[in-house]
């Protein structure tokens, strides 16, 4: 880990002097590229902002020649843009389990008292039905409608059995969903990527591969998980 956060602080100095280097007018589109590479090494806001302060002190710019400075932390600024990217997306994702959470709890709060409900309806049945023990006909009317209750009991508890399973079911595929399209989406940008990455370095081209793999690696671990919740 440590090489590769060395390697990468390389890279952002020869890109940062690159920048600078062709004017005002310079693509940042190598600031992104770093800011995807810092994204799959784990790394946040803070950590990159110092290797950006290592840079600066690298190239030596200390003042604010030539609008040196200014140019630099606009570079900074989009190279930081993935980052911040994945950060909204993981609040989004928290946020709409959540949501999902507190419906499955909901609905299962529901049920639950609606089988309270109907258990002391059989056993207030059950009273009754020892109440006119020696009424012949009504201790047969009450263990009729004492069997039916039962029956409607073991119906409930099916249901609400299912339910759960089903609610279950939607939040892990939601979540595959979810997981599975931001996975895609990374994927597509590599890709293309990849075709920019034709007249440049080795050495990136190799960065994109080993990051596709990764990519390749998480969808097939979201689809191991969805197994392993019956989804099919």
């Amino acid at each position: 880990m440590k090489q590769k956060l060395i390697r990468l602080s390389q890279r952002y100095v020869t890109a940062l002097r690159n920048h600078l280097t062709q004017g005002p007018c310079a693509s940042l589109q190598p600031a992104l590229r770093l800011g995807r590479q810092a994204v799959v090494l784990g790394l946040e806001t803070l950590e990159l902002a110092q290797i950006h302060e290592q840079a600066l002190a690298t190239l030596e710019l200390s003042n604010n020649r030539d609008g040196f400075i200014k140019r630099a932390e606009c570079f900074f600024n989009e190279t930081i843009i993935p980052i911040l990217e994945t950060h909204h997306a993981a609040r989004q994702t928290k946020s709409h389990i959540n949501r999902l959470e507190k419906m499955l709890g909901q609905r299962t709060e529901e049920l639950a008292t609606t089988n309270r409900q109907l258990q002391r309806s059989v056993a207030r049945r059950k009273i009754k039905e020892d109440a006119f023990e020696n009424n012949h006909k009504h201790h047969k009317k009450c263990l009729e409608e004492s069997l039916e209750l039962q029956k409607r009991l073991r119906q409930l508890t099916h249901q609400v059995l299912a339910a759960q399973e089903d609610e279950r079911r939607n939040i892990s595929y939601e979540l595959q969903n979810e997981i599975a399209q931001t996975l895609l989406g990374i994927n597509v940008r590599l890709l293309s990527l990849k075709k920019e990455a034709r007249s440049n370095t080795k050495v990136l081209k190799n960065e994109i591969a080993s990051t596709q793999q990764l990519v390749a690696k998480s969808a097939k671990s979201v689809r191991r998980v969805s197994r392993e919740f019956g989804i099919s």
